[in-house]
């Protein structure tokens, strides 16, 4: 997936997490995270996770993370991606 402009999914609300991704030359990803310490790998594994589905591999992706959880971390992620992009969707990759 070819990353064509900025987008934002997500809330920097308690048990959320708000994803902004844009257009980069590389893959960038920062994770700022209330659990950090805790799950900082786990979030980090998720992340790449969702990129690989959706075959990202260049892009900024940053993630500022207050205790969500895998599901929730998942369907911001991909939202954020969907909304980051031009080109036809996938759904079976998707879903």
């Amino acid at each position: 997936m070819q990353i064509t402009k900025a987008a934002v999914a997500g809330t920097l609300e308690s048990s959320d997490a708000q994803v902004r991704i844009a257009p980069a030359n590389t893959l960038e990803i920062e994770l700022n995270s209330s659990v950090g310490k805790q799950f900082g790998d786990d979030i980090l594994a998720t992340i790449h996770d969702v990129l690989k589905q959706f075959e990202v591999s260049n892009a900024q992706v940053i993630v500022e993370d207050k205790g969500a959880l895998d599901c929730v971390l998942r369907a911001r992620l991909k939202a954020a991606l969907l909304r980051a992009t031009d080109e036809q969707i996938n759904w079976e990759k998707v879903l």
